[in-house]
C-alpha cells in the first residue's frame, strides 16, 4: 500500500486525459530485462475514468494485479513528463482504451507513439481496447474518432499529426477486444482481466532455469537457430535423463517467448495423462480456467479447431511416447502461422514418428565447464580450493559430464570434511548416487521385458567392445529381430551409442545403475542373480556350485573376461 501511494505521488499532477496502471516490482529476472511494471494503461480520462476504467481496475485488483491509477484530472505542460515515460518502458504490457474521444488528446497519442516505440524496440505486448468505437474509425480515423481528431489543433501540431494518424492505425490492426454497446460491461471486463491474467501477465514471468547456467548460453543458441528456419516448426531436444534438456527448453522459452502471441509451458508430460494435458494446454491459451475435456478425442477436435488462427510457442518437456505428440500436436498445421513446437525427449523414436526432423542432441559438459559446475554447488566459487582440488577431479570424473550428478553430488558434498568426501566418493551406495540413479531409472522402467534384458546384457558384458563381435553373440540369447530392433532402440533412446568404431558404449552412470539392478536381486548371493560379470563371482558360482536347481548357466569368454548368464528355464 505503502508503495503504491509512493507511485501515485510519483506521478500527481502528470495525467488528465490519460493515465496509468502497474504492479510492484517483479522479480530479479525481471530487473535484469528492465521491466518494472506488469502493465501500462493508457486511456482517456473524461471518457472512462470514473466507469469502463474504474470497474477494470477494481477487478484487476481483486484478481491480485496490483494497478497504478493516476487520480489527478489535469493535465499540465506541453511534454509528456519523464516519469510517465519511464513507466511505459519499463511495462511488460500495455493496454490502450480507445474511446469516442482518445484522439482528441494530444498527452494520449503521444503516449501512443511511445508505446508502440517500446513494441518495436522491447517486444512489449500491446492490446487495444475499442470502448463503444469501432477499430476501422480508430484504423482510419473517420466517424466519431475524426470528429475527435479534428478538435486538435492542427496548425499547431502538424509536426506531429502524421505519426499520431500512423500510430492509431498500426494499434487498431493489433488483435484486442472490442466493446459492442448491446453487451454486458461487467462480463466484458471479466473476459478482459481473465484473459490478460491467463494469457499475458502469468505466462510472462520467466521460467526458472539454473542456478548456474554453465555451457547454456550456446545450447540455447543452436536450438533457437533451428526453429529460427521458417520450415521448422517442430523441434525435438533428445538425450539421456540428467543431461540438461528441461533447462535448455525454459531457457530457450525465455529468450523467445514475447515474439508469440500465446506460450504454454506443459511439463512433465510422461507422468500426466493426455486428456489433462490437452486440458492444460487448452485452458492456458485460450484464458479459459473452466473449460473441460472429457476425452482425448474431444480435446484433439478442440486444439483443431480453436488453435488453428493462433500463434503459439508450445513447450513439451519430458515426451514419453509418440502418441503424446499425436494428442497434443495432431498435425503440423494444427496452430497458426509462425507457431513453434519444442520437445524434450529421452526417446529419439518419439520424434522419428511424429515427423520431427530437427533435433538437437544434448552433448555432456566438457571438463572444464563440470568442473565449474560441480565447484559451483560443492564449494560456491568457480573452482575447488587446493586441498581439495583432487577430490574434486575424482568427484567430476565419476559424474562424467552429466549436470545432473555434477550439481546433485556437489550440494551433497557442500561444507563437508575431506574424510567424508573420500567417504562418498567411494560408494556407489546410497546417498547422493540414489538419488542420481533414482532419475536414470526412469528410462530403464519405461523398457518393455526383453528390452530390459537386453539392455542389462549390454551393461554387464558389452561395454565397450566391438558391436560386430557382440551381435553375434546376443543373437544367440535373442531372435535376430529382437536383437537388431532393440540395439537400434536403446540408441534412440539415448542409453548407448556405437561410435564411429563400431564399439558400443555408455555413460559411466547408466552402467552402474544396470550392474545395481542385478547386483539387487541377491545382495549376498551372486548364484542367485540373472548376470554375474566379475571373475571374482563367477569362480565362486563355479566352485561352490551356489546356481539355483532351477537355473541353468552358460559360461563363455570374452577377451579376458568370463561371462556367465544364468537363464531361467
Amino acid at each position: 500500500m505503502q508503495q503504491s501511494k509512493q507511485n501515485m505521488a510519483s506521478l500527481n499532477n502528470e495525467a488528465a486525459a490519460s493515465s496509468s496502471s502497474s504492479s510492484l516490482p517483479l522479480s530479479s529476472t525481471d530487473h535484469q530485462n528492465h521491466y518494472t511494471y506488469e502493465v501500462f494503461l493508457s486511456f482517456r480520462g473524461e471518457d472512462t475514468r470514473s466507469n469502463f476504467t474504474d470497474h477494470l481496475h477494481s477487478l484487476l485488483c481483486d484478481r491480485g494485479i496490483q494497478t497504478f491509477r493516476d487520480a489527478n484530472k489535469l493535465r499540465r505542460g506541453e511534454e509528456i513528463s519523464a516519469a510517465l515515460l519511464k513507466a511505459i518502458e519499463q511495462s511488460r504490457v500495455s493496454i490502450i482504451v480507445f474511446s469516442q474521444n482518445y484522439a482528441s488528446s494530444r498527452w494520449c497519442l503521444d503516449e501512443l507513439v511511445k508505446i508502440l516505440e517500446c513494441r518495436k524496440s522491447k517486444g512489449q505486448e500491446v492490446i487495444p481496447v475499442f470502448y463503444k468505437v469501432d477499430p476501422s474509425h480508430v484504423r482510419h480515423q473517420t466517424g466519431a474518432f475524426a470528429d475527435a481528431f479534428a478538435m486538435l489543433d492542427q496548425h499547431k501540431y502538424k509536426d506531429s499529426i502524421g505519426k499520431w494518424r500512423k500510430a492509431l492505425s498500426d494499434a487498431a490492426d493489433l488483435s484486442g477486444w472490442t466493446y459492442e454497446e448491446d453487451q454486458s460491461e461487467a462480463e466484458f471486463i471479466k473476459k478482459i482481466v481473465g484473459d490478460l491474467s491467463a494469457r499475458v501477465v502469468n505466462p510472462s514471468y520467466d521460467l526458472d532455469v539454473a542456478e548456474h547456467p554453465i555451457g547454456l548460453k550456446s545450447c540455447r543458441q543452436n536450438v533457437n537457430r533451428l526453429l529460427d528456419a521458417e520450415e521448422n516448426n517442430m523441434v525435438g531436444i533428445w538425450g539421456p535423463g540428467g543431461i540438461g534438456k528441461t533447462t535448455i527448453a525454459k531457457d530457450v522459452f525465455n529468450s523467445i517467448r514475447r515474439e508469440f502471441d500465446h506460450r504454454c509451458f506443459l511439463a512433465d508430460v510422461r507422468s500426466n495423462g493426455l486428456a489433462q494435458l490437452q486440458r492444460r494446454l487448452l485452458s492456458h491459451i485460450l484464458g479459459d480456467a473452466n473449460l473441460e475435456v472429457s476425452s482425448v478425442d474431444q480435446g484433439v477436435s478442440l486444439i483443431k479447431t480453436r488453435m488453428r488462427n493462433k500463434k503459439i510457442l508450445l513447450i513439451l518437456d519430458d515426451v514419453s511416447h509418440s502418441s503424446q505428440l499425436k494428442n497434443l500436436v495432431p498435425s503440423p498445421d494444427c496452430f497458426g502461422p509462425g507457431s513453434r513446437i519444442l520437445i524434450t525427449t529421452r526417446d529419439k523414436r518419439c520424434l522419428i514418428a511424429h515427423q520431427v526432423n530437427e533435433v538437437y542432441e544434448v552433448k555432456i559438459l566438457d571438463d572444464d565447464q563440470a568442473l565449474e559446475l560441480f565447484s559451483l554447488n560443492a564449494f560456491k566459487s568457480n573452482g575447488p580450493p587446493h586441498a581439495y582440488l583432487e577430490l574434486a577431479r575424482h568427484a567430476v570424473r565419476y559424474a562424467q559430464g552429466l549436470p545432473l550428478a555434477l550439481i546433485v553430488l556437489g550440494s551433497h558434498l557442500f561444507n563437508r570434511s575431506i574424510k567424508e568426501w573420500k567417504a562418498t566418493i567411494g560408494s556407489c551406495k546410497g546417498g547422493p548416487q540414489a538419488d542420481i540413479q533414482k532419475v536414470l531409472k526412469q528410462s530403464y522402467d519405461a523398457l518393455e521385458k526383453d528390452l530390459q534384458e537386453l539392455f542389462l546384457d549390454i551393461a554387464c558384458f558389452f561395454k565397450g567392445k566391438h558391436a560386430a563381435h557382440v551381435k553375434p553373440i546376443l543373437e544367440a540369447c535373442y531372435d535376430h529381430k529382437t536383437m537388431v530392433i532393440g540395439i537400434a532402440q536403446l540408441q534412440e533412446k539415448a542409453l548407448i551409442r556405437i561410435d564411429r568404431d563400431d564399439h558400443i558404449w555408455m555413460h559411466d552412470l547408466i552402467e552402474e545403475m544396470d550392474k545395481d539392478i542385478v547386483y539387487q536381486e541377491s545382495p549376498e548371493e551372486p548364484g542367485e542373480r540373472s548376470r554375474v560379470w566379475s571373475e571374482e563371482d563367477v569362480n565362486d558360482v563355479l566352485t561352490y556350485n551356489t546356481v539355483s536347481i532351477l537355473m541353468m548357466f552358460c559360461v563363455f569368454q570374452f577377451g579376458k573376461h568370463f561371462i556367465l548368464n544364468i537363464i531361467s528355464y
